[in-house]
């Protein structure tokens, strides 16, 4: 598979260095509950996913976005990252219309867990969102039961194995649409040690069949259910990345940011 060019700093190691990108937290509210995630929405101490100082309504984030980015010719693209889910919020959708009726030049972004993906993916083609990142965790059903604590869907709450294969299944047919959108599709995989470490090489083979050009394989965060949990070593995080590149190109940069990130993610990486 070719080298993506793109100027997206979370989908090429070269932008991570030089764009900047902006998370615009609008999204409150989740449909599924990951076992590793513990969303806080007044923190500035803290950098991980679900994580920003406060939700901020459609036009005032839209108002924040133009006075961090003005001046500054480094910003490429404008995200929509939670703290929650942001399918599942419809001031996710209202953001995106603000932005496309501003015309800002800034590229839109989106990253979802993919369960109310498959709905959602024309809505998100005719607001202009170019790039899409979706969190998939594998692609078995008993291991991926294990991560997720449940899932919400059409007015009903999931558990175990049939939350699992509800979600992947939206997920993999979600993913198929958006590719056949010409968007720009990037899988986020966070590895539990003990549960899905040996999912990357299965997950990686099944993207490729998908068409997603990107695969970002990271460590879980201790929080949540899983704030016992060890994170991985580095040296076995790149094994499974080396493992997984045979399918799929691996991003390695990911700084695993937060809701309301801004400015250039890979500034001070050496």
């Amino acid at each position: 598979m070719e080298r993506i060019q793109v100027t997206h700093p979370c989908f090429d190691q070269e932008a991570h260095r030089k764009y900047g990108r902006i998370h615009l937290p609008v999204a409150p509210k989740c449909n599924i509950q990951c076992r590793y995630c513990d969303r806080k929405y007044d923190c500035a101490n803290e950098s991980r996913p679900g994580v920003t100082s406060r939700v901020l309504k459609p036009e005032e984030a839209v108002s924040w976005m133009e006075e961090e980015t003005a001046g500054k010719d480094f910003y490429r693209i404008v995200g929509i990252a939670g703290p929650g889910e942001p399918l599942a919020n419809e001031e996710t959708f209202e953001t995106l219309e603000l932005l496309k009726r501003k015309n800002c030049g800034l590229q839109a972004c989106l990253s979802t867990n993919g369960l109310l993906l498959p709905q959602s993916v024309s809505r998100l083609a005719e607001l202009g969102v170019s790039y899409l990142t979706v969190t998939m965790n594998g692609v078995c059903p008993e291991k991926t039961a294990e991560i997720y604590r449940y899932v919400r869907w059409d007015g009903r709450t999931f558990h175990g194995r049939e939350a699992a294969e509800l979600l992947l299944g939206n997920q993999m047919e979600g993913i198929r649409m958006a590719v056949a959108k010409k968007m720009i599709v990037k899988v986020n995989m966070v590895v539990v040690p003990g549960i899905n470490e040996d999912q990357a090489v299965p997950l990686a083979r099944t993207l490729k069949g998908l068409g997603v050009r990107l695969m970002n394989a990271n460590s879980v965060i201790p929080a949540g259910e899983f704030r016992d949990k060890k994170p991985l070593p580095h040296g076995e995080l790149c094994r499974i990345r080396n493992e997984a590149v045979a399918w799929m190109p691996q991003f390695t940069l990911c700084r695993q940011c937060r809701a309301d990130a801004a400015g250039i993610p890979g500034k001070a990486v050496d």
